[in-house]
């Protein structure tokens, strides 16, 4: 049975999983779930992850949520390239360190600006207010001078001349903002060079694929709010749920 991966591609944790099983060509079942439509609520995708979240995957009888824990077992089995997540003790460990640093920094800050300009107006029926927009952003600046300062500084790639998980989960998360119309990279020279070079490593027409979607969020939005009240019902439930 093929690898069976659960996906929303709206979401920048899903992309990392799915651009690094394209890319290196892992044979794969894909299997959409629809954040806006609550499906990751459905009995079924429950006995996938009880957690109702995506990314997640089955392969065999074995299942397996969080994107980093999927991303670091599928280039284990299937032995992927060693850029991906090195076999050397200290390059694997400066992977790690960002993995682990990103989770309640950098991705949180790019996705925050993304549901501030899509999903909140629509909960509450109102843009979000320029000042909290702008403390949002002065808040994703810092964290990136944090990124390039400790993370990037004068290299190619985060973990030094070629591509890592690292880069791959970077760039998936500052494309979440880019989605809604603000390019956090906007201004340095450094960071849009190394955004380049990834997409470059990645594979553009992969790359371009892969995020059509979010480019294309506030269409499914209104379409959601026109056509399908119970869907819009469900999303605005779980949003106020989940981010009181």
């Amino acid at each position: 049975m093929a690898l069976q991966v659960y996906v929303d591609l709206l979401s920048q944790p899903c992309r990392s999983v799915y651009i690094f099983i394209e890319k290196n060509n892992i044979p794969f079942e894909l299997k959409e779930i629809r954040l806006m439509l609550g499906e990751q609520y459905s009995e079924e995708f429950q006995k996938v992850n009880i957690l109702k979240k995506v990314p997640a995957i089955k392969d065999g009888d074995f299942t397996l949520a969080e994107s980093v824990a999927i991303l670091k077992y599928l280039a284990c089995k299937y032995q992927t390239p060693d850029h991906w997540y090195p076999a050397d003790l200290q390059k694997r460990a400066r992977v790690d360190e960002y993995l682990s640093w990103q989770h309640a920094t950098l991705g949180p800050q790019a996705g925050n600006i993304f549901k501030m300009k899509t999903i909140l107006p629509i909960i509450t029926g109102e843009p979000v207010p320029e000042d909290k927009m702008k403390e949002a952003q002065d808040e994703l600046s810092q964290v990136l001078a944090r990124f390039q300062e400790k993370f990037l500084q004068d290299k190619p790639y985060i973990v030094g001349t070629e591509i890592s998980l690292a880069d791959l989960v970077a760039i998936v998360a500052l494309m979440q903002p880019l989605g809604v119309g603000y390019d956090p990279l906007e201004g340095s020279a450094t960071l849009t060079a190394w955004r380049e070079r990834v997409k470059t490593a990645i594979g553009r027409e992969l790359f371009d694929r892969t995020h059509e979607q979010i480019f294309k969020t506030q269409e499914t939005l209104k379409s959601l709010t026109q056509n399908q009240p119970e869907a819009l019902a469900a999303l605005k439930a779980n949003f106020k749920k989940n981010y009181k």
